[in-house]
This record gives C-alpha cells, sequence and structure tokens, in this order.
C-alpha cells in the first residue's frame, strides 16, 4: 500500500506557503489548482465541449467551498468527488449561460 505521507507533506507546505500570500494572491492560486483538476473532468465527461472556455465557466461559477475542494483534488488527481463537483456546477443555470455564450463563440471560431 502507497504511503500518503509524501501528500500530506506537500499539501501541508503549500497551505504553510498560501498562508503568507494575500487573500487575492490566496484565491489565483486556488483557482488555478482548480483548473488542473477540472480540465480532465471536462475532458472526460464532456466530449466535444470545448476544453478552456468550458473550464473558465466552472472555475468563473464555483463558490469558494468548490473551489477549495477542487483545489485539492489537483494534489491528488480528480476523484468521484471531483466529477459531482464539477457537475453540481455545471449545471447551475448560469454556467449553462456561461457555456452558451462563451462555449458557442469557441466552437464557431
Amino acid at each position: 500500500m502507497a504511503s500518503h505521507k509524501p501528500v500530506a507533506f506537500l499539501t501541508g507546505l503549500a497551505l504553510i506557503a498560501l498562508s503568507a500570500c494575500s487573500p487575492q494572491a490566496q484565491d489565483d492560486i486556488a483557482r488555478e489548482a482548480a483548473r488542473r483538476a477540472v480540465t480532465p473532468v471536462v475532458q472526460d465527461k464532456f466530449p466535444g465541449v470545448p476544453v478552456e472556455p468550458a473550464v473558465n465557466c466552472v472555475i468563473d461559477n464555483a463558490n469558494s467551498t468548490q473551489i477549495g475542494a477542487l483545489a485539492l483534488d489537483a494534489v491528488t488527481g480528480p476523484t468521484e468527488s471531483t466529477v459531482e463537483i464539477v457537475t453540481q456546477i455545471i449545471s447551475k443555470p448560469e454556467t449553462v449561460t456561461c457555456l452558451a455564450t462563451d462555449g458557442l463563440a469557441a466552437i464557431l471560431n
């Protein structure tokens, strides 16, 4: 069985580094990490959808709790929880609107 100590150590190290950042920098770092977890889910579960605009819509419509959970999933890789969170966010009316607007523009260009 693989040890989770290296992941826990890296996660702890990241949390210490984040605590030294401004709130805006913390948010930017968390969103970028969340993006890394969302991208493979979008590619796998929503084939044919333009990936970058879809990921942007998901991140832009996620709440802070969802961003935090997705950012943590970026450390360990996407899980069923990641898929559930992304699906919840994509189901929001504002995300659907974003996908229709930004995703459609990406397809047409």
